[in-house]
């Protein structure tokens, strides 16, 4: 019968949470008013259940205790709403694979049928928390382990660890071209690839229920991810959670058989760590191809250290933006000869420099305070970075350079959505001093020290000139995980000087439905984040010297 009904106590473990009704009267009904009803109790010696009940979505709650079903019919998983279903004291032999596809349910009682096995896909309701099963034939194994204190948890994890992975793989990304190379002038071609690769240590079955363990497993994952960046074959990848030791011991020696060189640097905690501690921090890495790159300098951007020089004593400073030890990496690169295209014999075109940055922004939606902080220290630092790279570069090189000549790309995950403070601030180059995302906190002190201040107009500045590779039209996410789906992956480039030529596609959205994969990692794809890739092509920037008789233009 369909009602209305307040759970007294949710989920416990006898299946017995004392559920209160409450019946329309006869003047709510006069005066019009509407029954909104979310559960159904069936009750009685109930043998066949009719098909229109799969209709009911809207379900949240299915009672059908205390009947004569034998069997459910596949179409339960129409009721993809369902929190909370009780099956027991049925005559039930066994269960749909379909039972699988109510990754709602949070309590599913099953107890006192005739159920001599469960299907594997039992493994998929990652969501469930009371599952009760006493009174059937179900063997020692099952039982065994369900007996275990955990038991539920353990049960599940061993089903979805044993059901056969039948999703096809996912089709190839699609490459997006968005405009066509220069011919007339020398021009350098190349792809940048952004990559959280999700390391291993935050790769927990508390944190990804819906895959499995293997699945998740980093010696399984690494092949994967490995693979992956070798099919794309950028010329220069920027990789985020990347532990120590996975750095030095796995991706640089099998990058540097590709030909590539790389720098790296874990959070700053390490620091403050035992070796075999600070092994499995993770961190950020920056790859080029050797044959198109040089490196002149690396950087490394610490935000808490920042944060503690630029405080002067402002309790949340200290407090909320000081803690977090999160970094941003940067590689002073140059050109060479092989990566220009178009160039006359014997330009100097090599002399080109370009900084490469990738970090990794502080993750908790609380903390969108500490977040756009955190941006606005790191594009202080670049510019910081950039004026002294070309000091450096006119002394040694003998070339007319200036910072405002050494070209950007900025890269990673910055935990923020397109709406966000951070984006606004990197994508047009302000944010007002009074955005929402400073939250009720005074930074205004602190943050005139770290960023252009626009007097007039209440902002906050800097002085790129930014754009985003992406838009929210060509990839509606870049983290897929259950809980969370959204754009906090990002590629900027200076947009004077550079244009995209092509990008990656997302994966495929009639894959994804179609094979209901609800989060990722999947056994398929091997991280929760989505690789971006663009391929950009630069124009020089720098006043060229004569070499060998020729001048060369900008």
């Amino acid at each position: 019968m369909p009602r209305n009904s307040k759970e007294i106590s949710k989920y416990e473990n006898n299946g017995s949470a004392r559920r209160t009704q409450t019946f329309m009267s006869a003047e709510d009904l006069a005066s019009g008013k509407k029954s909104l009803w979310t559960e159904m109790e069936i009750t009685g010696t109930i043998r066949n259940l009719s098909p229109n009940l799969f209709r009911l979505s809207h379900l949240t709650a299915l009672y059908l205790k205390n009947n004569m079903l034998s069997r459910i019919s596949p179409d339960i998983a129409q009721l993809i709403n369902l929190r909370t279903l009780d099956l027991s004291y049925n005559k039930l032999r066994s269960l749909p694979a379909e039972i699988g596809d109510l990754i709602n349910l949070r309590e599913l009682q099953l107890s006192h049928n005739n159920l001599r096995i469960l299907p594997y896909e039992l493994g998929k309701l990652f969501n469930l928390i009371v599952l009760g099963l006493q009174g059937n034939l179900l063997n020692k194994d099952i039982m065994s382990i369900y007996s275990e204190p955990n038991g539920t948890h353990k049960l599940l994890t061993n089903m979805l660890d044993n059901l056969q992975v039948t999703t096809p793989a996912p089709p190839q990304r699609p490459w997006i071209p968005v405009s066509r190379p220069m011919r007339n002038r020398p021009t350098c071609i190349f792809t940048v690839m952004c990559y959280n690769v999700l390391c291993d240590k935050y790769a927990t079955r508390q944190m990804y229920s819906y895959c499995p363990t293997w699945a998740l497993n980093w010696d399984y994952r690494k092949k994967g991810i490995m693979d992956e960046i070798r099919h794309y074959s950028a010329d220069i990848i920027n990789l985020q959670e990347v532990e120590m030791e996975q750095f030095y011991n796995y991706f640089l020696p099998e990058l540097k058989k590709d030909g590539y060189e790389g720098i790296y640097s874990p959070k700053s905690r390490a620091k403050t760590m035992a070796e075999n501690e600070r092994k499995y921090v993770d961190g950020c890495a920056i790859f080029y191809r050797r044959s198109k790159f040089t490196l002149i300098k690396e950087h490394l951007v610490e935000f808490n250290q920042l944060a503690m020089a630029n405080a002067d004593g402002l309790d949340h400073m200290l407090n909320r933006v000081m803690p977090k030890d999160n970094i941003g990496l940067a590689a002073l690169l140059q050109t060479t000869e092989v990566a220009w295209e178009h160039a006359p014999e014997g330009s100097a075109l090599t002399q080109q420099p370009l900084l490469v940055c990738t970090a990794h922004i502080h993750w908790d939606p609380e903390f969108c305070d500490v977040k756009l902080i955190q941006t606005m220290m790191l594009g202080n630092e670049l510019r910081s970075i950039l004026e002294e790279s070309a000091a450096t570069l006119r002394a040694n090189d003998n070339v007319t350079v200036d910072a405002n000549a050494i070209q950007l790309v900025l890269c990673g995950d910055f935990n923020s959505l397109p709406d966000s403070g951070v984006i606004e601030f990197l994508s047009s180059g302000r944010v007002l001093q009074d955005h929402k995302d400073f939250k009720d906190f005074s930074y205004k002190s602190c943050l005139e020290k770290i960023s252009a201040c626009d007097k007039p107009a209440g902002e906050f500045t800097h002085s790129f000139k930014l754009a985003s590779a992406y838009s929210e039209d060509i990839m509606p996410y870049t983290n897929y995980t259950f809980e969370f789906k959204g754009i906090i992956d990002y590629i900027f480039y200076s947009k004077q000087s550079m244009t995209p030529l092509g990008l990656l596609g997302p994966h495929s959205a009639e894959w994804l439905k179609e094979n209901k994969i609800v989060g990722c990692p999947h056994p398929h794809i091997f991280s929760d984040h989505f690789p971006l890739l663009v391929e950009l092509e630069m124009v020089s920037t720098i006043a060229q010297q004569p070499i060998n008789g020729i001048i060369n233009h900008r």
